[in-house]
Formats: structure tokens, C-alpha cells, sequence
């Protein structure tokens, strides 16, 4: 069987329901191939003839005068077999059928669908579909989602995979808009008439650019085959995984979207655990999590401390560690001796450490640096908290930032509340200094639980 990874480096594309018209589906991909990047030939397929951004459009596939490797379809689905007959003929190694309407819409739809696994079962063509966007590898610029922008197509490290179509374009033109999200490869797999999340979990495992692997699902097709996969990748990077369809109702609304089945939520669940995956419910939660591992050293340890102007966010989030499986941090005597010189109260250099109203006297840099090269220092904490008011200004955060990055030796993750103009500006800084920065404290004790549960998977089995 042909791989994945032949079809995400095809050099060339051929496009079946390409069009004039600027504003449909056909004209718009081949607008985004050549605005993104990509390099490679690319042929219009339109039995009335004509041109798009000079591009020719041909009768036939057959008509195209070179070697075609990537097909996408954006033609009603009682065309796509007889296409596909006519990929088989040229030797397609891959197509991505972008159009709705089959096994999802009924006994019509569902034997189209049957047809097309048969012919590509037979010509040995991977197929991406039907039902969605299709495929996004940013190292070649290469995709068939006509809603693709430069953000998408900016070479990233986070692999994903979803079975969506819409999904898969509106949440990665969210995510491009972050450096920290974006991807490096993205597969669409809709109703996995072919390629699957198997197949997915495979390619994105071996694929040296994606460092961190999500995945959003409705179903899993082969539990066994899955559960090896996600095992074996889980052991080289983080798999993060969101799935639908947990509850009776999402299931319900699953089989009318896909025409999948979602299966048993807690036998996925179990399963998932012991395979290492990391499992999340919501879309916020994944893209935390993503961000704590781009930015983050994997913790050594369950052992946190926390710095904190408030009382009330230090219990809150002390509730939230004790929830994950985290322990509070026992200073050393030499890391307490350090504290007293920004620290006056000696019962607020305990763990969590509270810098009011000691900041106010030696000021922000002075006691937020001195803290923290004390909590670098002490290896009985594993990861720090660092919560304060968004009210000093970017300028303040700048020294903050940089012994971070130049000495961090563990996880750090920046909490900072205040004015709503403030916590922007503080976002923005942190981000683009690639510091983990999360709006509620809790969030970050979150992403580091995972972490470590990701840690411990992987010491344990390597």
C-alpha cells in the first residue's frame, strides 16, 4: 500500500471542479497554492476548457501533459468515481475528495462512498474523505483547503489530524494565527473512506518536522490498530488528543456528521491512559497544553511553587494541584535564606510565596528576579508559578523575561491579572518571547499535571 507520506510530498496537483469563477472552491485553491508557496505544477481539470491565474484547465486528467501525484475533488459526488477510474489511469498516488454527501446523506451517498474504497482499494490511490478540507504541509506549501493563508502555510511544529472538514480549516486558521499553534502537517480525514487515524497517528509519528501531535476525533475505525499506533507515538512526542461524540447526544450528532459511530467513551478513555496519550475535552485545553510543551522543559518532578500576590489565587490553585496529583514544594533553608532579602514576613516565604507588600517596597524587577534565581537554584521544585498584576507595563516584564529564557530549568508559567488593556499587552509580550503565559493560574497547574504525566509515561518506557 502506497504511504501517507508520498502523498504529503507530491510535487505536482491536479484540481477536478476548477473554475474561472474567483469566488468558488476551484479558482480559490488554485489562488492559495500560488500565493503560499508552493512550487509544483498545478493543472485545472474542467470539461468546458479555459485558465485561472494562468493555470490551464484540461478536459481530462489523461489531457494533463505530466505525471500528476495529488488529485483534489471539488465535484458533486456522482462524478468522483468515474474521476477516480480516470486517476487510476494516469497513476494518482493521492486525492482528496473535498465534497459532501455521501455516506453521511443516505443509502445513495453510503454506496457512492462504497464504490469509491473499492477503486481505491484496486488502483492503490490514498484517499483523503470525502467531507473535507483535505491535507496542509507547510514545508512545501502544498494543500487542497482553498481556505488556506500564509499564517496556515508558515512552517510550524504541531501536527494535526481531524475528522473535519470545517473543523480542520477554522481551528487551524485560529491556531496559525499564534506562532506557538502553528502546524507542520495537517490531515483532514473526514469520513475515512481510506486513510484513517491510524494512518494519521503512523505518518505524524515518524514525521521529523511535528514535535507535538493533536488530533480531533468522532470515532476510531480499528481500536487495536489505533491503540498500537498512539502507543508508539506517544514514546516520541506528545499526542494530544480531543474527541467528540463522548456523551449520548455528541454520539447522536456524530453519526449525522460523519456517519461515524463513537464507540465506548470509557473503554477509549482507559485505553488512552495506558497508550500515553494525553486526552482533553476542550479546545482551550488542547491549545494550552500545546503551548506548555513548545515552551516549556518537561518537569522532573510533581513538586511546584507558587508566587503569588493573592491569597485567594494561591488557595484556588494549591485546590487545583492537589486535584492533578501535584505536591507543594518544601524549601531548602539556603533558598529560604535567599527570599528574606525581598521577603521580609517569614511565614510569606514559605510555599506559596507572597511578594505583597514586600514588592512595593523593593519594587517589581528586584524581588520577581530574586525569587525566581532562588527557585532556579533549589532542586526540590520542579516547576514555578509566578502570579502578579498585569500593571507594570511590558518594559517591567522585559528583565522577567530574558533570565527566563537564559536560565529556566524547569517550567515556568506567568499569570498576570489586572487591567484588561494590560493583561493584552502582557500576552502579547510574553508570547512573543515564547514564555508560557495562561490567564488563570489554574490553567498552568493544569498543563504542568499533563506534563508530567507525560514525563513519567515516557521515563517509564523508554
Amino acid at each position: 500500500m502506497r504511504s501517507v507520506k508520498e502523498v504529503l510530498e507530491s510535487e505536482n496537483i491536479a484540481v477536478f471542479g476548477a473554475s474561472q469563477d474567483p469566488l468558488k472552491p476551484g479558482a480559490l485553491l488554485i489562488a492559495t497554492l500560488q500565493e503560499n508557496g508552493f512550487k509544483g505544477r498545478i493543472a485545472g481539470i474542467n470539461p468546458k476548457g479555459g485558465e485561472f491565474r494562468g493555470v490551464p484547465f484540461y478536459p481530462s486528467i489523461q489531457d494533463v501533459p505530466f505525471d500528476v501525484d495529488l488529485v483534489s475533488m471539488i465535484i458533486p459526488p456522482p462524478a468522483v468515481p468515474e474521476a477516480l477510474r480516470a486517476c487510476a489511469r494516469k497513476g494518482v498516488k493521492g486525492v482528496v475528495i473535498s465534497s459532501e454527501g455521501f455516506s453521511e446523506s443516505g443509502d445513495a451517498g453510503r454506496a457512492i462512498q462504497e464504490e469509491i474504497r473499492t477503486i481505491l482499494r484496486d488502483a492503490d490511490i490514498r484517499g483523503f474523505g470525502p467531507n473535507t478540507l483535505g491535507l496542509v504541509n507547510t514545508e512545501t506549501g502544498l494543500t487542497t483547503s482553498y481556505f488556506a493563508n500564509r499564517n496556515m502555510l508558515t512552517p510550524g511544529s504541531v501536527g494535526f489530524a481531524a475528522q473535519s472538514g470545517i473543523f480542520v480549516g477554522a481551528l487551524l486558521m485560529h491556531m496559525s494565527a499564534y506562532p506557538v499553534y502553528r502546524i507542520s502537517k495537517g490531515l483532514g480525514l473526514g469520513n475515512k473512506v481510506d486513510v484513517d487515524e491510524s494512518d494519521a497517528m503512523e505518518y505524524l509519528a515518524e514525521d521529523e518536522q511535528t514535535r507535538i501531535i493533536g488530533m480531533y476525533l468522532e470515532d476510531i475505525r480499528d481500536g487495536r490498530r489505533f491503540f498500537k499506533a498512539a502507543r508508539k507515538a506517544s514514546r516520541q512526542k506528545p499526542v494530544i488528543l480531543l474527541k467528540g461524540g463522548r456523551s449520548e447526544a455528541g454520539g447522536i450528532a456524530t453519526t449525522s456528521h460523519t456517519a461515524s459511530m463513537a464507540g465506548n467513551d470509557a473503554v477509549l478513555d482507559g485505553a488512552m491512559q495506558q497508550a500515553g496519550v494525553l486526552r482533553v475535552k476542550k479546545i482551550d485545553e488542547m491549545l494550552s497544553m500545546i503551548m506548555g510543551f513548545q515552551w516549556a522543559p518537561l518537569p522532573g518532578g510533581n513538586r511546584i511553587a507558587l508566587v503569588t500576590f493573592s491569597g485567594a489565587q494561591a488557595i484556588m490553585s494549591i485546590d487545583r494541584a492537589s486535584e492533578t496529583g501535584l505536591e507543594l514544594a518544601c524549601f531548602s533553608p539556603d533558598t529560604m535564606d535567599r527570599l528574606s532579602a525581598v521577603i521580609s514576613t517569614e511565614s510569606k516565604r514559605k510555599n506559596p510565596v507572597d511578594t505583597y507588600p514586600d514588592m512595593n517596597v523593593y519594587g517589581f524587577e528586584k524581588t520577581s528576579l530574586s525569587i525566581l534565581e532562588a527557585l532556579f537554584d533549589d532542586d526540590g521544585v520542579d516547576g514555578i508559578f509566578f502570579i502578579s498584576f498585569a500593571a507594570y507595563g511590558t518594559e517591567a516584564l522585559q528583565p522577567l523575561a530574558e533570565m527566563i529564557r537564559e536560565k529556566a530549568n524547569k517550567p515556568v508559567f506567568i499569570s498576570l491579572l489586572g487591567d484588561p488593556g494590560q493583561e493584552a499587552l502582557s500576552r502579547t509580550f510574553l508570547m512573543e518571547q515564547e514564555i508560557p503565559f495562561f490567564d488563570y493560574p489554574e490553567t498552568g497547574i493544569e498543563v504542568f499535571a499533563r506534563m508530567w504525566q507525560y514525563a513519567k509515561h515516557s521515563a517509564e518506557h523508554k
